[in-house]
């Protein structure tokens, strides 16, 4: 039986997991959960993941949640090739110090932009308050700097000549507020030349299909029906306002 993949490419950990199983010919299908019509509460996906969050496999009758996680159990199980989470004790050791520490930076402060631009003038119909808007992205701009600095440094990758779970993980948080009408790139050449060489290791094409939803973002937020969005209202004013 294929491996089962519950994803919503809205999502950038959906987005790491997809790009991960394609770039490695990981047999899998495809399941379809739209966030932003509350798919993740319905009951057929609470026997997948109890916590209602995407991604989540299901490999026969194992199931789990949490990418990180699934990537490296699909790095394990498929032996995909070496780069992407490194035998080398130091290597993996870089890779791993990325995956900790991105949850409250880049996943964190790229996400906040996305709602803050797109999401909140949505739902609450007004936009968001401006101190809450240039604090996000003087939060964003400082995990930015980490990651050219501290992370990236002077190599082609985050663990060094060849791209790896890090890498996969950095860019698709990083496209998260792109998404939102926000150009973290400009001024930043070594970061745009990181995310070319990204881009290149995985595949222009493959790049553009798992970033085609959130780089049409806008349209399709503009479109989405306002009633199904009204569960978000009490969680936007818990966090933004």
């Amino acid at each position: 039986m294929a491996l089962e993949l519950y994803l919503d490419l809205f999502s950038q950990p959906c987005r790491s997991v997809f790009i991960f199983a394609k770039k490695n010919n990981i047999p899998f299908v495809f399941k379809s959960i739209k966030l932003f019509e509350g798919e993740q509460y319905g009951e057929d996906f609470g026997k997948i993941n109890m916590i209602r969050k995407v991604p989540a496999i299901r490999d026969g009758d194992f199931t789990m949640g949490e990418s990180i996680a699934i990537l490296m159990y699909m790095a394990e199980k498929f032996r995909t090739p070496d780069h992407w989470y490194p035998a080398d004790l130091q290597k993996r050791a870089l890779v791993n110090e990325y995956l900790s520490w991105q949850h409250t930076a880049t996943r964190m402060h790229g996400s906040k932009i996305f709602w803050l631009k797109l999401m909140i003038p949505k739902v609450m119909k007004t936009e968001a308050p401006k101190e809450k808007m240039d604090s996000a992205i003087e939060d964003l701009e400082g995990s930015l700097k980490i990651v050219e600095e501290k992370f990236l440094q002077d190599k082609p990758f985050i663990a060094g000549e060849h791209i790896s779970l890090a890498d996969l993980v950095a860019i698709v948080e990083i496209m998260q507020p792109v998404g939102a009408g926000m150009d973290v790139f400009s001024g930043r050449p070594k970061l745009t030349a990181w995310r070319n060489r990204v881009q290149a290791a995985i595949g222009k094409d493959l790049f553009d299909e798992a970033h085609q939803d959130i780089l049409s973002a806008a349209k399709r937020v503009d479109s989405m029906d306002s009633s199904k969005l009204e569960r978000f209202k009490p969680r936007i004013v818990k966090m933004f306002f």
